[in-house]
């Protein structure tokens, strides 16, 4: 029976569960991720300087010094602070004069990748995913370009590269910007050099969520140093000069507020980024020999990963139960896993796609669940969910 969904009814299954649960449930919530944030008091002293000028926006001190710390970090020419990614990647549209068209793009991802479009007045063209990395397959793109083709939108899911090298080579023979959704991609290289140094301009989320956060924020960053005076002007409502609008920008500038907390950040991501490292590798050894999951891949001979998600996919048949039901029965051990992405951007109806022409990336919002990352997670607690997955695979072969 197809992920054998009367599991749930199974009178056997429900009084073992329920055993299992009073040895292993948690007492606090684990959830997907925690925000890497410093001492209150850590965070004032960083405020300070803003606070004793009593200048709390409009490219202070701190935006100014973090804004140069990120590009030299990714040794980019060109990076701006944003509010937030999703009026980055707003901005970017406008930057790059994208309207009125078509946008090659994943339906894969979170909503905010393609709700942006419909500001633009651009229609996505949803191309399926590569199901190993579950980034935009390159193979299918060049069959949806159009004269109506305005720009390609892939999405380094999970922190993974997309085939950055097969997408250029496809844009640049029809002339077409490639504009990176890498709200994930934060420290992610790509042989050896970040990959904010692949297309035209890429995204940065630091949302509370991420690894590298400010609470609220986000970043644009080009190899282009030709975009980084026009993103400036675009940022701040498309003003030059005190009497000067050339134009129609937004205020999507980043307070002084939250580039504090980004400074704080920045000094220990590194820490963060290591913690993740650990438990993801855990998480590995010891679900690796369970039927019926199959575990991410990190660092490689060319790929440079930053650890930001847990994704692992549940084959029902071969686990014993499907994606959604060990997700519910996971709450019930107090773990907050997420189904990340589901549903797909394609099911939205203002964009809606028919069912079955995206089998892949269909097939990966069924069975993709993210389990808790941060690096405060302990090895003591990861080990804990990695028993209760271990044994609800073994509970459901063993009652059915």
């Amino acid at each position: 029976m197809s992920c054998k969904s009367d599991i749930n009814i199974n009178p056997h299954f429900k009084k073992n569960v329920q055993e299992l649960v009073q040895t292993h449930r948690f007492d606090a919530p684990v959830y997907v991720t925690r925000p890497h944030i410093p001492t209150l008091e850590t965070y004032a002293k960083a405020l300070s300087p803003a606070w004793e000028r009593q200048w709390l926006t409009n490219d202070g001190i701190l935006h100014t010094e973090l804004e140069l710390a990120l590009a030299a970090r990714f040794d980019v020419p060109s990076l701006r602070l944003f509010c937030n990614g999703t009026v980055a990647l707003l901005t970017a549209l406008l930057a790059l004069d994208l309207e009125d068209g078509e946008v090659i793009t994943t339906p894969f991802t979170f909503a905010a990748t393609v709700n942006t479009l419909y500001w633009r007045r651009l229609r996505p063209v949803f191309c399926d995913i590569d199901p190993y990395s579950c980034n935009l397959d390159p193979a299918g793109i060049e069959a949806k370009i159009t004269s109506k083709t305005r720009a390609i939108l892939p999405v380094h899911v999970y922190g993974r590269p997309c085939d950055v090298e097969s997408i250029q080579a496809i844009a640049d023979r029809h002339g077409l910007p490639v504009l990176y959704d890498a709200a994930h991609a934060f420290d992610v290289e790509y042989k050896g050099r970040s990959l904010l140094h692949y297309g035209t301009l890429s995204m940065l989320s630091f949302h509370a969520t991420k690894l590298f956060n400010t609470a609220e924020g986000g970043a644009l960053a080009s190899p282009n140093a030709q975009l980084h005076d026009p993103l400036k002007k675009l940022k701040n409502f498309g003003i030059e000069g005190e009497d000067t609008i050339i134009a129609p920008g937004i205020n999507g500038k980043m307070s002084e507020l939250h580039a504090a907390l980004g400074l704080t950040q920045l000094e220990n991501v590194g820490e963060e980024i290591e913690g993740r490292r650990r438990i993801a590798i855990y998480y590995n050894e010891r679900l690796a020999a369970v039927s019926g999951l199959a575990l991410p891949k990190f660092d490689s001979d060319t790929i440079k990963s930053n650890y930001a998600y847990y994704p692992l996919r549940v084959d029902g048949e071969a686990y014993g139960m499907n994606r959604n039901l060990l997700q519910l029965h996971l709450q019930e051990f107090n773990v907050h896993a997420r189904r990340y992405f589901h549903p797909l951007c394609s099911t939205s109806s203002w964009c809606l796609v028919e069912p079955g022409r995206l089998p892949i990336a269909e097939k990966a919002a069924q069975e993709m669940l993210c389990l808790p990352l941060y690096g405060t997670l302990s090895l003591e607690s990861a080990a804990v969910i990695c028993d209760i997955i271990m044994q609800l695979g073994a509970i459901a072969h063993k009652t059915l």
